[in-house]
């Protein structure tokens, strides 16, 4: 992928140790991710993949470390307020509204920037909030074409297959319009032909609509393919950061994620 619109760091996380109890999730993590990269972070099942997520997106407190977004601490921040400062998020587990059609699952990520109060919104025709909400319904449905879910547009999300309501909790994330986009195992479970169809939408975010992904992945050719730079966890430690070709010629990456010992041969 071509990294010549890569900018400034707009991430850094410093030092993050997270427990549980006596469990040690993370331990002394730190990464840096750049405006408008692709960033993946990998590692085998228990390694604190999606527990980093979580401190980044303000789920988790860690006991020890920072975090900084856009040049703002932001370790303390509750996750509405990471919200609204440009950090959207998708679910290794579906978080969708499974009661509501698509299209009120994929307003509800417009939510922030929403104008509007109660009092103000109840004089509808005056108070500027029919201007609104036509501005928000016209960024959803230029997300519904992008991901080309118009034709379920008003169906119930609960009825859906598993790709396409992971393709709606996307377009949820995107209407949030996030300078930075964590996606938990986008394309888990999915069959060969509905992982091609994310794994083109997540480049084309990246490239096209120019926003930052941090994305864990278990299939490293999509990682392989997809990413400018990638970080390997094990056991809760940043074992290994950098281009996916530093990443599959790393011994301890072959020992610790793809089961090879470091007298292995390399990688094919």
């Amino acid at each position: 992928m071509a990294e010549s619109r890569i900018g400034d760091a707009l991430l850094k996380v410093d030092g993050i140790t997270l427990s549980f109890g006596g469990v040690k999730a993370l331990r002394d993590v730190s990464l840096e991710v750049r405006e408008h990269e692709m960033f993946s972070i990998i590692g085998p099942n228990g390694a604190g993949k999606t527990s980093l997520l979580n401190c980044i997106s303000g789920r988790y407190q860690p006991q020890q470390g920072s975090i900084r977004f856009r040049g703002e601490e932001i370790t303390a921040f509750r996750p509405n307020r990471r919200c609204e400062r440009g950090i959207g998020r998708t679910f290794q587990n579906l978080a969708l509204y499974n009661h509501m059609t698509v299209l009120e699952n994929i307003m509800v990520g417009r939510h922030h920037h929403l104008k509007n109060n109660f009092f103000t919104g109840s004089f509808y025709w005056l108070g500027g909030a029919q201007r609104e909400e036509l501005d928000h319904r016209q960024q959803v449905e230029d997300i519904i074409d992008f991901l080309e879910i118009a034709h379920i547009r008003k169906s119930v999300a609960g009825t859906l297959s598993y790709g396409l309501r992971k393709r709606v909790e996307l377009a949820r994330a995107v209407a949030l319009r996030p300078r930075l986009i964590l996606l938990d195992e986008p394309m888990a479970g999915m069959n060969h032909e509905e992982k091609e169809d994310m794994a083109r939408y997540v480049v084309d975010l990246n490239e096209e609509w120019g926003i930052t992904v941090i994305m864990i992945e278990h299939d490293m050719g999509v990682v392989m393919d997809l990413s400018h730079r990638v970080a390997v966890l094990d056991f809760g430690e940043k074992i290994a950061d950098g281009n996916p070709d530093e990443i599959m010629a790393n011994p301890r990456v072959r020992e610790a994620y793809l089961g090879e010992d470091e007298s292995a041969g390399e990688v094919a």
